[in-house]
């Protein structure tokens, strides 16, 4: 005999009352949201499947290499020295998502969020063609194994499978080149076998979470989700029941002796359509994704029995309960102006995102010689071209004035650098023994030619002996 669990006086969203796993069916729904939503679904899909094949400067719009350190991001270059930028990124996105939260709830989570891009766009329409309705779909899992329901069934996870495979192989083409990706599919795996189990891998994770989990990542994985209690208020936009109007419940039909009813006619079609399995009418619940499908179902069953639609609306804890809203409010102020600073730093430091680097590197050994009656420091020049096209770079040093006598000696005054490459230049400073008054610093200049030239002004820490006494 199962043990019921004393935290739970009802069944809560995807559980039964023992905390075991109850399977979400939900309906489909017509109405104004879905039909946007579906509209942002399959822009978002294109989006993402396009993205790979559209080439700014000659490069995809998006392409992390890892392999070869390579990132190009909407025409920008990076290189793997410049990874602290994804901090300054991540810190201006967290925030404007707070800050978007604490305005309009999670519509971040029912409208834009992969997991019900990817479910709500692809998924569940496929499992809609093959098994039917609601209902076809419930006589179907409760049937006896038939032929019918065998094929269905391999028809629907085959389905589900090649749809995995579709997501997961989009997704490795943002690592690897799009025309590496075909490369490989017509090659054997073990030409490639970490491309290969990198595929196999996301493709079992898409198909596992799309084909069974499901609503539990929303529910118990997501720690977006968890969050909701902290990050929105009482005049944050959620949605939501009104009870004022909808209570007492009741069916349509009434006796002459019962007390009016409220507009809630109790059919419960905004729970069969939820996706995460909740009821709304029992308030606002961290499992509600806010994909407004509840909105929608009960705007359908209100416009039947010619009652306002509205009953289950987009609005705020305070405006359904009928208090003063408020837009503006401190939370909104704090998460605004950490999410502008976010953005301000994020700016900045893209903005000095510099096309090459440059760094003077002492070459192992002793940090100095005596080569008859000479010191002498060796040196190299790491020049790294952070471009995606060749570049040429000039170096030259800054005579100074106080060490006239140190001798600079560089193989080549000019280089060219291909496309996110580097090269290392070694070079030489000697300053004869007798003219040696100690440890200074040289400067070298490093000009990127170009349409745009850009210059680094580096220092050489030339060392030595102490200096004679005289």
């Amino acid at each position: 005999m199962s043990k019921q669990l004393p935290v739970l006086q009802e069944n809560i969203s995807a559980l039964q009352k023992d905390g075991t796993r109850k399977k979400v069916v939900p309906a489909d729904v017509h109405g104004r949201f879905i039909r946007w939503r579906r509209v942002v679904f399959y822009v978002l899909i294109a989006f993402y499947a396009v993205l790979p094949w559209v080439k700014i400067h000659g490069h995809p719009a998006i392409l992390l290499d890892i392999q070869h350190r390579q990132f190009f991001l909407f025409g920008w270059s990076f290189n793997s020295q410049d990874t602290w930028l994804l901090f300054f990124l991540a810190t201006a996105l967290g925030f404007s998502l707070i800050t978007v939260t604490a305005f309009l709830g999670r519509i971040w989570c029912g409208w834009a969020c992969p997991q019900t891009v990817f479910l709500e766009g692809l998924f569940r329409p496929l499992e809609r063609l093959i098994e039917g309705n609601r209902n076809d779909r419930l006589k179907l899992s409760k049937a006896p194994w038939s032929l019918s329901k065998v094929l269905k069934r391999v028809a629907l996870q085959s389905g589900y499978l090649i749809f995995s495979i579709l997501v997961a192989h989009i997704f490795l083409s943002y690592f690897v080149s799009l025309s590496e990706v075909f490369s490989m599919v017509r090659q054997s795996p073990s030409e490639h076998p970490t491309a290969f189990l990198w595929a196999v891998g996301v493709t079992a994770v898409m198909y596992g979470n799309f084909s069974w989990f499901r609503e539990q990542t929303c529910v118990g994985v997501c720690p977006y989700g968890r969050l909701q209690s902290v990050l929105i208020d009482t005049d944050s936009l959620v949605i939501g029941y009104d009870t004022s109007r909808g209570e007492p419940r009741g069916k349509l039909k009434k006796t002459n002796d019962e007390q009016p009813k409220g507009d809630c006619v109790d059919c419960d079609r905004c729970v069969v359509v939820c996706p995460t399995g909740i009821d709304i009418r029992n308030g606002l619940q961290l499992d509600c994704i806010a994909c407004a499908q509840c909105i929608d179902a009960c705007d359908e069953v209100m416009a039947k029995v010619g009652r306002p639609k509205g009953l289950v609306r987009y609005d705020s804890l305070n405006g359904l309960s009928k208090k003063p809203k408020r837009v503006l409010r401190p939370r909104v102020y704090l998460y605004a102006v950490l999410g502008l600073i976010g953005i301000i730093v994020a700016s900045f430091a893209f903005e000095k995102h510099t096309n090459f680097e440059a760094n003077v590197l002492r070459l192992r050994g002793m940090p100095y010689s005596l080569d008859g009656g000479v010191v002498r420091n060796q040196f190299e020049v790491h020049l790294i071209n952070k471009q995606s096209e060749p570049r040429s770079f000039r170096l030259r040093f800054e005579q100074d004035a106080q060490h006239r006598e140190a001798e600079y000696t560089l193989p080549m005054s000019e280089v060219t650098i291909p496309a996110l490459g580097s090269v290392d230049v070694p070079f030489f400073v000697s300053v004869p023994r007798e003219h040696w008054s100690g440890d200074f610093q040289g400067n070298l200049l490093v000009q990127a030619l170009g349409q745009t030239p850009e210059e680094k002004r580096l220092q050489v820490p030339v060392l030595g002996p102490s200096p004679s006494v005289h």
